[in-house]
């Protein structure tokens, strides 16, 4: 199911909240949420309380994002190379690219869902096959998904498209429906949505009979009764595991709503109701970050979260957040050419060549060549006019049977559409006739060649007859 409706843009409070500074926010305020939460992982509210008191800050000697981080991070710079374009074969070549055929960091590939779905893949097998594992129903995608709304910024229905492909690999049913709906969120909120537009927008791209839409409209019904209530609507009393996707999900949109959006009261609920308390955090943390931007964080937060440590993905040390999500949004200013540029490629294919920051040899900071087929547009090429809010800096086109834009045409107007190669061929040439045979007049029916033989000599008499 995806969502149809258009998510108007609402102003900020000053009126001065961009598309970078949302993007900056969400990511900024998934990497906050998943550090102040990471001690409470696990734990119940009166655990919380009996050795914290009320979590307003972090409690933890150097507070740092865990695998959430660095599977945003992954994700991030997954979409930074193919965009719009990408597939289920480039994520399972990420993965095995940058996780499955390198050594691990501490945490050993993370949760559940990504341990099965790396013993799947070092197996042989490949996606889909290689989400089916026993933790497929995890919030393992939901805790990556903040990119794909960066990306998609206004579309959600685009960034749940892109938010299922990501997770083909490592997940199938909840699972993905979790990660469908934290994307779809963040790219409502950052085109500007209210609060509750944001919570429709992801309830609008997963199935109304899914585990994942009951909790979510079960947390939204408890949101205005405050955090005890909405943690009583969605935990479900005794269950042993706390990464379940539909709960998780709920626990987070529900902070955010019931913070109606305010980035340091939806983070912290989200914080001291336990449970994943990392992963609700950080998607709560991304939702209020994207709709209230990187100034709504508090500075001695945001000053604490440094490049990642690769603690889980040793690949992902040294990129920072912030740089993904410039990339994710990136234009393409004067001077620019050292980050990315656009080349001719073999059949006058155009290649855009993705330098990410933070280049470390041999990991995804390495220059990236992608094929962008014969419609892909040089960055800043028929870029949207100024205030377009929500709309992505990126156009990532798959190959099509389109006409290649001309070098140096700019490109095409709104609402034009390209004349596809099969209209645009030359009439095929008359086939030639014989020397001196005129063609046949109109209607006229062509006679087989059975009946065009001469006829047959008449017989010789006998002499005298």
């Amino acid at each position: 199911m995806a969502s149809t409706a258009c998510i108007p843009p609402v102003p900020a409070p000053q009126g001065a909240v961009g598309l970078r500074d949302r993007a900056r926010g969400a990511l900024l305020g998934l990497a906050v949420g998943d550090a102040l939460g990471a001690p409470a992982e696990n734990m119940k509210p009166s655990e919380i309380r009996a050795r914290w008191g009320r979590i307003t800050g972090y409690v933890a000697d150097r507070p740092a994002g865990t695998d959430d981080t660095e599977y945003a991070i992954f994700s991030g710079l997954l979409l930074a190379r193919h965009g719009a374009a990408l597939t289920q074969a480039h994520v399972e070549a990420a993965w095995h690219e940058w996780i499955a055929d390198r050594e691990e960091g501490p945490f050993r590939g993370a949760g559940f869902s990504e341990r099965g779905t790396l013993e799947n893949l070092r197996r042989g097998l490949a996606a889909p096959i290689s989400a089916q594992h026993r933790h497929a129903w995890s919030d393992g995608l939901a805790m990556r998904a903040a990119p794909h709304g960066v990306f998609a910024a206004g579309r959600p229905a685009e960034a749940a498209r892109l938010a299922a492909i990501d997770g083909s690999v490592s997940h199938e049913g909840e699972g993905i429906y979790g990660g469908q709906a934290v994307a779809a969120g963040v790219a409502a909120a950052m085109a500007g949505a209210s609060t509750v537009a944001v919570v429709a927008s992801a309830l609008a791209v997963v199935p109304d009979d899914s585990w994942t839409a009951r909790c979510l409209r079960r947390a939204m019904t408890a949101a205005h009764r405050g955090e005890r209530a909405v943690r009583s609507a969605v935990v479900i009393g005794g269950y042993p595991w706390t990464d379940l996707a539909p709960e998780a999900v709920a626990l987070a949109f529900g902070a955010y709503a019931a913070a109606d959006g305010d980035f340091t009261d939806a983070v912290l609920t989200a914080v001291n109701m336990g449970r994943d308390a990392d992963t609700t955090a950080a998607v709560a943390g991304a939702l209020a970050g994207a709709t209230r931007g990187v100034h709504a964080i508090p500075p001695d937060w945001a000053a604490a979260i440094g490049p990642a440590r690769g603690t889980c993905l040793p690949t992902m040390a040294g990129h920072h957040v912030l740089e993904v999500a410039d990339l994710l949004t990136r234009e393409a200013p004067p001077g620019a050419e050292s980050r990315e540029d656009v080349s001719r490629g073999p059949a006058g294919t155009a290649v855009l060549t993705v330098r990410v920051p933070r280049d470390a040899e041999g990991v995804p900071g390495d220059p990236a060549e992608v094929p962008s087929g014969p419609e892909r547009v040089p960055p800043g090429a028929g870029a949207p006019p100024p205030g377009a809010e929500g709309t992505p800096r990126i156009t990532e086109q798959g190959p099509s049977d389109t006409e290649p834009a001309r070098p140096g045409a700019g490109a095409p107007p709104p609402g034009a559409v390209r004349t596809p190669r099969s209209t645009e061929q030359r009439p095929p040439a008359p086939k030639p006739t014989r020397p001196g045979a005129g063609a046949p007049p109109p209607g006229a029916v062509r006679t087989p060649r059975s009946t065009e033989q001469r006829p047959p000599a008449p017989k010789p008499t006998r002499p005298g007859a």
